[in-house]
């Protein structure tokens, strides 16, 4: 039996470094899982759209699909408009949305490979505040995720770590650094929990001026990588049990 496609649903951006990162992300994940059809699909601004590459995908004769959400909280695209666009789907498709990214333990080892990239080392840890710097959301489910995936890092060995957002909730980067100083961390790092470059990403930059280390986004990291794999694989399992695979 032919594995599912996956079909990788990104959100697009008129920054043309947004789809830049993600092809190199989806390049990463093919080198990872060689023979895996992974195709891209945009929402906006970009092409292909996801609707174009559904319907190229049924013309060509295939008729199973993994689409999976490159967000790393479950928010209003994953919940409204990625299943609305999947419902627009020719027919004769099989489709299954995978989970979101996130949480996941591989996204805080990005999260880290990208501060020890900016110049810090894992001694620096206990004596090192990390700013938790994500886009933002209005959705309050998405925001207690970011929460607790701050509570969560903090037991891994930092000073202290602190969610902050780039839009739509509080506390901005800038607030979240200085409440780091005032806490007595002998340096502050802004770790950006955001997957491409893009409009949001420049504000958490902007904000982190006042910081000692700015990592980089996570973009085409290889355990980011490894996630959308993990979340394929569990999407495609009830595919294979429906077909008697």
């Amino acid at each position: 039996m032919h594995r599912p496609v996956l079909l990788v649903v990104a959100h697009g951006s008129r920054d043309p470094r947004h789809a830049a990162t993600v092809h190199d992300l989806v390049r990463r994940v093919r080198s990872l899982r060689p023979g895996l059809r992974v195709e891209t699909g945009f929402l906006d601004f970009n092409v292909p759209s996801v609707q174009g590459v559904l319907e190229s995908l049924d013309a060509e004769g295939v008729r199973e699909v993994v689409a999976l959400p490159l967000l790393l909280t479950r928010a209003f695209h994953a919940k409204s408009d990625i299943p609305a666009v999947l419902a627009e789907a020719p027919p004769r498709l099989r489709i299954r949305q995978a989970d979101v990214l996130g949480p996941s333990p591989l996204l805080l080892a990005a999260l880290e490979r990208r501060l020890y990239e900016a110049g810090l080392t894992p001694a620096d840890k206990s004596s090192t505040g990390v700013v938790l710097a994500s886009a933002g959301s209005s959705d309050p489910e998405a925001i207690a995720v970011i929460a607790e995936i701050a509570r969560e890092w903090r037991h891994t060995g930092w000073c202290a770590v602190r969610p902050a957002f780039a839009s739509a909730s509080l506390p901005r980067t800038e607030q979240a650094v200085r409440e780091l100083r005032a806490l007595g961390c002998a340096r502050v790092a802004v770790a950006p929990y955001v997957l491409a470059p893009g409009r949001l990403p420049d504000r958490i930059a902007r904000g982190a001026d006042r910081a000692d280390v700015l990592a980089d986004v996570l973009g085409p990291a290889p355990e980011v990588a490894r996630v959308l794999l993990e979340r394929y694989d569990a999407a495609r399992a009830p595919l294979l049990t429906a077909v008697g695979a």
